[in-house]
């Protein structure tokens, strides 16, 4: 019940505007968002890959309203791809992409060709986009458009939300050669008709969906930090004989940074989702629904300011 509170908070403007008045907030945001900045998120997408890791960049932004900040979006992309090329280190960064953001809810076609561009940008630097999952409407969607730009552009990765009742399925059509796949828990409220709805449930559905793609012929980007299933990750390698070139583990920037080391250390791929950009707070509600024990620390701020 908590976690559906935080995440209905999300999207209730006046929650926003008291929790970005917080001061911990400015803390809270530091351990997860590079920056406001292109250049922020260059300098700390330098500084993991100097430790041995690997990154993907999310612009923060989404439920794009107008044609106008849709196309923004997708030129703030292409302009970041060229500076993470212009540093040198594109890749082992690539860029992630919520449809959402480039005018999905206005004309999933809009959508579809900025996603093109941002794509054609990617391979010009000799990098990839992942196509990030959004709440449950959006699914069919995204996997039409990744399957449009697959054709083009066939290193296009996709995300899987192990909390939805379809994924197992999605997972097996998805699990062939050449495709990349990031294998998340999911961070959205869903009614209980099209996810589960206890932790135990997503848990055993993302090991299902963890055992589809590690048993197919595809690349899985096993997205957690939960420890039983980092460890579930490395048995299934070995069971099925996967070399670590061949899957990688993926985990948020600011959550479990020596267990992205060691995991590093251990000759493993580990790629941190990197957000950089002013509109954080979506996105830090999501991770306070995944980690409620840090609500505490905005209680307290909110306390002592009064």
């Amino acid at each position: 019940m908590l976690r559906t509170a935080i995440l209905a908070a999300a999207r209730t403007p006046a929650v926003e505007r008291l929790l970005t008045n917080a001061s911990v907030a400015q803390s809270l945001v530091a351990r997860y968002v590079a920056g406001d900045e292109v250049d922020d998120a260059v300098q700390v997408s330098r500084e993991l890959i100097a430790d041995g890791l690997a990154v993907t960049l999310d612009r923060l932004g989404e439920d794009t309203s107008d044609e106008a900040a849709a196309a923004a979006t997708t030129a703030a992309y292409c302009a970041l791809l060229d500076a993470l090329a212009a540093a040198d280190i594109a890749p082992p960064a690539e860029v992630s992409v919520k449809l959402s953001a480039v005018g999905q809810r206005l004309d999933p076609r809009l959508a579809t060709e900025n996603a093109r561009k941002i794509c054609q940008s990617a391979a010009a630097v000799g990098t990839t986009v992942t196509l990030d999952m959004e709440d449950h409407t959006t699914t069919d969607h995204t996997l039409d458009t990744l399957g449009a730009l697959r054709e083009d552009y066939p290193d296009t990765g996709a995300v899987l939300q192990a909390y939805l009742r379809r994924t197992e399925t999605d997972c097996r059509e998805l699990a062939h050669a050449g495709s990349r796949v990031r294998l998340c828990k999911g961070a959205y409220a869903e009614p209980e008709s099209v996810g589960f709805e206890t932790a135990l449930d997503v848990d055993r559905s993302y090991v299902r969906c963890l055992n589809v793609l590690m048993a197919g012929d595809g690349y899985p980007m096993l997205a957690t930090h939960d420890p039983r299933l980092v460890a579930i990750g490395e048995e299934r390698a070995r069971w099925y004989d996967r070399t670590p070139d061949t899957f990688e583990f993926q985990m948020l920037h600011g959550v479990r940074p020596d267990e992205q080391r060691r995991l590093a250390r251990a000759g493993y791929t580990v790629r941190i989702y990197l957000p950089y950009g002013r509109d954080w707070y979506p996105y830090l509600m999501r991770r306070l629904a995944e980690r409620p024990a840090y609500l505490a620390l905005f209680a307290r701020s909110l306390v002592s300011s009064r």
